[in-house]
């Protein structure tokens, strides 16, 4: 067992367990998998049926004997404080607790029983191996966000020593600053990039600009995996022209696991063994494979909150030559962000409003939703619904945190509304710039 695996189960994550028993799924026959998943999925329904007040208050009193009489939750039905939502006898301590990014403008706490994230992380840990990629021994190029805060700041270096990666952050992608991350490159031998697509893209960018060839100045260079945002075919293509190596795409939620990953066939596999993917249609009836609709989630694992057909928020295509063992997400559609550009010269991704929003929220349900949009580039809109105005002290707290991601005396205004406008596909889009 790696330092990166050994701190999983020091802090209360069986990974050896977890990895054991993805093993013994991935071994059951094609022929078996479309029994083992129904069977699951039941199983999980079954167990919050009896173990958990806030979902058999959501299913009511039906009694549930197929699986489409099983209800869909969305993010808003999620939205009240945790323990509420925690299984009978679970508290806060005894599981792993997170917040959702609000990326689609609902945000709100969560929590998985240890068990539960440890298969989350034997499902990464599996994925990153199709491609010999593992956590300990190769190097990653990391374009994330970082906490600002002194134990967040901390605690996410401390992840990165042991994981074997070096972080560019994000807040900041100006040309100077690309330019120091091109130095970096120089110096280390770096086996694969890893982090928000946008930020990603904006680097290849600049790259192509500066007619770099990245592997022509890190040549340990092997992969690039994008995650968070919509890849688009020019941008795959770009990156892969540029960096010279092949670009891989993952999807996926932190509430619930890795979604989808591409296999070494090239093709978009969606994660069948500890996840159960539906599309439905606007009256949430299931669409045949080939059509598209609304990505419908079951985490099947999950006994201290239940994830069961949970709408995501986002749409998808599941290919024709799909099977229960192994479904292709032939498209995905959703998860675009804007990039910000500011008055002192910085550039940053919308995906950063995402930290300012995690760093901010209040686990008492009361922003149900929420937007920014830009109107210049010292001035910001925050957009929100909520149960009740947020307090002038809410308020400043969102401008320190923001002042502190991005530069001080931006200009910040506060709107309340009823609702909030949606784009066509019904998704909100948590980033507009006016500009």
């Amino acid at each position: 067992m790696n330092l990166f695996e050994r701190t999983l189960k020091v802090n209360g994550f069986p990974i050896e367990k977890a990895k054991a028993q993805l093993a013994e799924i991935q071994n059951i026959p094609s022929s078996q998998y479309d029994s083992y998943v129904r069977e699951q999925r039941m199983a999980i329904v079954q167990w919050h049926l009896h173990n958990n007040e806030f979902y058999k208050k959501l299913v009511g009193k039906k009694t549930i004997s197929h699986w489409d009489q099983v209800p869909v939750m969305t993010k808003a039905d999620l939205q009240v404080p945790l323990e509420e939502r925690l299984s009978k006898g679970l508290r806060k301590k005894d599981v792993y607790v997170n917040k959702t990014s609000g990326s689609s403008g609902h945000p709100f706490i969560f929590a998985k029983d240890k068990y539960c994230h440890a298969l989350t992380w034997a499902e990464i840990l599996d994925r990153f191996g199709w491609y010999g990629l593992d956590f300990h021994s190769t190097l990653q190029a990391r374009f994330y966000g970082i906490p600002l805060d002194f134990i967040g700041y901390r605690k996410e270096r401390f992840k990165d020593s042991l994981s074997s990666r070096y972080r560019f952050p994000i807040f900041d992608l100006s040309e100077k600053k690309m330019a120091k991350f091109l130095r970096v490159f120089s110096k280390k031998k770096f086996d694969y990039i890893n982090g928000y697509t946008s930020s990603i893209v904006l680097f290849a960018k600049y790259l192509q600009q500066q007619r770099v060839l990245l592997t022509e100045v890190c040549p340990t260079l092997k992969y690039c995996v994008v995650t968070s945002e919509m890849l688009y075919d020019s941008d795959k293509k770009l990156m892969e022209e540029v960096f010279g190596v092949p670009v891989i795409n993952e999807y996926g939620a932190s509430e619930l696991d890795l979604i989808a990953f591409t296999n070494t066939d090239g093709q978009f596999q969606l994660n069948s063994e500890t996840l159960f993917v539906e599309i439905l249609d606007e009256h949430g009836a299931v669409v045949p494979h080939g059509e598209s609709g609304r990505i419908v989630i079951t985490g099947l694992y999950n006994k201290a909150h239940p994830m069961i057909r949970y709408d995501i928020g986002d749409t998808g295509i599941i290919s024709t030559e799909s099977t229960a063992k192994k479904p292709i997400l032939e498209q995905l559609i959703g998860r675009t962000n804007d990039i910000a550009h500011l008055p002192g010269g910085k550039t940053v991704p919308g995906l950063t409003f995402y930290y300012v929003t995690k760093s901010v929220i209040e686990d008492d349900g009361n922003v149900k939703e929420f937007i920014i949009e830009q109107w210049a580039l010292d001035t910001f809109k925050i957009i929100y619904v909520a149960e009740r105005e947020l307090t002038s002290e809410e308020k400043e707290t969102i401008k320190k945190a923001l002042f502190q991601y991005l530069e001080r005396d931006l200009t910040l205004q506060f709107e309340r509304k009823e609702i909030l406008d949606r784009s066509r596909r019904g998704k909100l889009k948590q980033f507009i710039s006016h500009l």
